[in-house]
């Protein structure tokens, strides 16, 4: 039986676990995950719901946002709703004696009013779960405690309400909903700009996002196997080098590297390439950076080489590195005069490694 698992596929494992549990009456959560605000997750649930009602599924609408726009009230229309305490706390107990096969919570953040008998919206999930209840569930990315900091340092927005990492990973389900495409065209270099600044950040938002839902993958498959007394290492070994020269957007570079790094349980390496003449103040720079890399636990190298295009790809063939960072900008600066064409060259010569480029 081990050797059999081993040979399936992550989601061949998965469909085992919930038929194995569904056939056990557990309760069941599927959570529709934002990165951010606006991309529709609460339509796209709703929009489930509704579809599962037409298939003849005994579904309920259990919480809903206080202020709903038009396409979800045209959904809500066709859907049962139990009405909430006050109207905003969940009525456990009126859900739990309806005991629908699947109840639709939206919001999941939520903090109840004092006086509730759970602090919090989540905690109310739970106790449904336990009912044998099977939930639908949406929130956003900055709402999960563990990673508020790391949205906030992006958006800027902070949040008091939160969700525990743990609850999201106890998820039999995730599903991502994706940001909608901009519009193509912008008329000034200010829009573009501001479109691009906001790709960027949408970017970094949907790395936090899918890490998190791999996360969730893993954490029902170890968990499955450690119930089943199953020994299967989970995870892809990762060698990230992030290059970075004075004036590279460092911090976004290390984060998102020790992010991938941490997930795939693999290596951080931070290195840069020695040059001669640099200025007193590309030093100091070089160095907050470089105890940077440290704080976060990187292994740090400073490497020696006449061209640091040849450099850097020879140290990273020997090191066995999967993924190569490295910053660069449009305008005229350390990569661009030393390498020419940083972005092409890299390619072009990076075989069997992926190549991510940061603004600067």
């Amino acid at each position: 039986m081990p050797g059999e698992l081993r040979r399936r596929t992550p989601e061949e494992l998965l469909r085992q676990v919930q038929a194995e549990e569904s056939a056990a009456g557990k309760g069941y959560l599927k959570i529709f995950l934002g990165y951010a605000s606006g991309v529709g997750k609460s339509f796209r649930m709703f929009d489930e719901a509704r579809r599962r009602r037409e298939r003849g599924q005994d579904i309920v609408v259990g919480a809903v946002q206080p202020r709903l726009p038009p396409p979800i009230e045209a959904l809500l229309s066709n859907l049962e709703v139990v009405p909430m305490r006050n109207g905003i706390e969940i009525d456990v107990d009126a859900l739990i004696r309806r005991h629908p096969t699947v109840c639709v919570i939206d919001g999941l953040a939520y903090n109840n009013p004092p006086g509730a008998r759970k602090p919090a919206r989540w905690l109310d999930v739970q106790e449904l779960l336990a009912a044998g209840i099977k939930v639908i569930g949406s929130i956003n990315i900055q709402y999960i405690a563990e990673l508020r900091e790391q949205v906030e340092s992006v958006t800027a927005k902070h949040v008091t309400e939160t969700v525990p990492v743990s609850f999201i990973k106890s998820a039999d389900e995730i599903e991502i909903v994706d940001a909608p495409p901009e519009a193509p065209i912008e008329h000034s270099q200010e829009q573009m700009a501001d479109r691009v600044m906001r790709e960027q950040r949408l970017a970094r938002l949907r790395e936090l996002a899918l890490v998190l839902a791999a996360d969730v993958v893993d954490h029902q498959l170890e968990d499955y196997l450690e119930r089943h007394g199953i020994q299967h290492r989970l995870g892809t070994q990762e060698r990230v080098l992030v290059c970075i020269t004075p004036r590279a957007n460092a911090r976004e570079m290390i984060e998102t590297g020790r992010t991938i790094a941490d997930r795939f349980h693999g290596e951080l390496i931070v290195a840069y390439v020695s040059q001669p003449g640099i200025s007193p103040a590309d030093q100091a720079a070089l160095q907050e950076k470089l105890g940077m890399a440290r704080a976060a636990g990187a292994t740090v190298e400073m490497l020696d080489g006449e061209d640091p295009v040849d450099t850097i790809l020879d140290y990273a063939r020997d090191r066995g590195i999967t993924q190569l960072f490295i910053g660069h900008s449009q305008r005229s600066g350390v990569w661009a005069r030393l390498w020419g064409n940083p972005v092409e060259k890299l390619i072009r010569r990076s075989q069997g490694m992926d190549v991510r480029i940061f603004p600067q």
